[in-house]
C-alpha cells in the first residue's frame, strides 16, 4: 500500500464517521424570549400585570407590635404565678403585647362595565393579655387567623366581606389607636350587596345591605341598611349617614365634618344618634345612651412628625380622651407613643364610677 493510497482511505473513513454523526445531531430549540413583569400605573404605585393578563396586582401589608401598660391599655390585676402556690394569689400589673402580620391584595382591571376591583385583608395575631378561661393569669399565644376583607367591586357595584359603610362612609375616627374609648360604630365585620356613587364634583352616595356579625347577624330576608351622602372640596367634607338594623328594629344618623384649616393642620367632629328602645347596643351603636360626641385633629409639625388627638362623650357619661406622637423614622417604619384616659361617671348605666389612664408604644412597618 502507497501513501497516496493511505491517505485517500482515511479521507474516505473520516467523511463516513462525520455522516454518522450528522445523522444523529441533536437539534436544540430556540428559546421563546423571556415575558418579564411589566409595571401597571394606572391604579397607583405598587401595581404589576399578571404575566400573560390585563390584570393588575398589588401585593403589600404591615407588620405591627404593640406595648400596652396601664388600666386601659396594659394588663391588670393578673394572678403571680409563685404566690398562687401557697394560695395568697397576688396579682400584679404588666404589660400587653399585641403582634399582627396583616397581608393585602388589590388587583384592577378596565372592562366595558367599568373598572373590575378586588381586595382582601388577612391578619395573623398574637396576644399576651390577661385570660379569663386561664384563671385570672397572663398569657400569650396565637389568635388564628381573621379575614378582614373580600370584597369584588364592578364599577360602583360591592359585593363580599368589608366593614360596614356606616364607619367607613364618612371615615373612621381620629388618628388615635384607641379610637373606640367611647364606642362609634358597632360591628365593624360584616358581609355587603353594595353601591358607591361619584358624581365627580365633590358629591358622593352610597346605599348599603348589610348582614352584620355575631349577635347581631341578619335573622330573616331583611339585612341592615346604611345610606350616605358626602360633599368633599378641598377646604374638607361634610357627610350624613342613616342606618337602620333589622334585628333590633333600631335606627341611627350621623353627621361628620372634616376640616383642612391650613397645610399642616386638619380637624374633625362627628355627632351620633341612635334608638335604643330594645338593646343598648346593636350593629352599628356600642356608645351608651342615644347620642355621641366625637372630635379631634391632626397636626404635622413636618413630613416626619404629627400630633394627633382625639375626645369623646356619650349621654351615659363616659369620657374618652386619647393623644399620641407619630414619627416615621425611615419610609414605611413608623413609630407611635400614645397615652389615653377614660372615665365613667355614676349614670343611668352604671351606679359606681371610675376611671383609668393607659399608654402604648407601636412599631409599624407597612409595605
Amino acid at each position: 500500500m502507497n501513501i497516496k493510497s493511505l491517505l485517500l482511505g482515511s479521507a474516505a473513513a473520516l467523511i463516513a464517521v462525520s455522516g454518522a454523526r450528522a445523522a444523529d445531531a441533536v437539534v436544540v430549540a430556540e428559546p421563546e424570549p423571556a415575558e418579564y413583569v411589566k409595571i401597571c400605573d394606572v391604579y397607583g404605585a405598587g401595581y404589576f400585570y399578571i404575566p400573560g393578563t390585563e390584570t393588575c396586582l398589588r401585593i403589600g401589608g404591615y407588620v405591627r407590635y404593640d406595648i400596652g401598660v396601664g388600666d386601659i391599655n396594659g394588663a391588670t390585676n393578673v394572678r403571680d404565678r409563685l404566690d398562687n402556690l401557697d394560695g395568697t394569689f397576688n396579682t400584679n400589673d404588666t404589660y400587653a403585647k399585641h403582634a399582627r402580620f396583616a397581608l393585602k391584595t388589590w388587583t384592577g382591571q378596565e372592562t366595558e362595565l367599568g373598572t373590575l376591583k378586588t381586595y382582601t385583608e388577612t391578619r395573623f395575631d398574637w396576644l399576651a393579655k390577661a385570660q379569663d378561661y386561664a384563671g385570672g393569669f397572663v398569657s400569650a399565644g396565637g389568635t388564628g387567623v381573621s379575614l378582614n376583607f373580600a370584597w369584588v367591586q364592578l364599577g360602583g357595584f360591592r359585593v363580599g366581606k368589608d366593614e360596614s359603610a356606616w364607619v367607613t362612609f364618612s371615615g373612621y375616627a381620629g388618628n388615635v389607636i384607641d379610637d373606640s374609648l367611647v364606642g362609634y360604630g358597632g360591628d365593624f365585620d360584616t358581609g355587603v350587596v353594595q353601591y358607591y356613587f361619584d358624581a365627580g364634583n365633590g358629591f358622593s352616595a352610597v346605599v348599603s345591605l348589610e348582614d352584620g356579625a355575631g349577635g347581631n347577624t341578619v335573622d330573616s330576608y331583611v339585612p341592615h341598611i346604611v345610606g350616605g351622602v358626602k360633599y368633599t372640596q378641598g377646604w374638607g367634607a361634610i357627610s350624613a349617614t342613616g342606618v337602620y338594623d333589622s334585628v333590633w328594629e333600631e335606627w341611627g344618623g350621623k353627621v361628620r365634618v372634616d376640616v383642612n384649616a391650613s397645610d399642616a393642620l386638619s380637624l374633625w367632629a362627628m355627632v351620633n344618634y341612635g334608638s335604643e328602645s330594645n338593646v343598648v347596643h346593636n350593629s352599628f351603636k356600642n356608645w351608651e345612651g342615644n347620642w355621641a360626641i366625637f372630635g379631634g385633629g391632626t397636626y404635622k409639625f413636618n413630613e416626619k412628625t404629627s400630633f394627633n388627638a382625639q375626645v369623646s362623650y356619650d349621654e351615659g357619661k363616659s369620657l374618652g380622651v386619647a393623644a399620641n406622637i407619630a414619627y416615621n423614622i425611615v419610609p414605611g417604619f413608623t413609630i407611635v407613643g400614645e397615652v389615653d384616659y377614660i372615665n365613667k361617671a355614676t349614670s343611668d348605666y352604671r351606679a359606681v364610677s371610675s376611671d383609668g389612664f393607659g399608654g402604648v408604644l407601636r412599631f409599624q412597618r407597612d409595605f
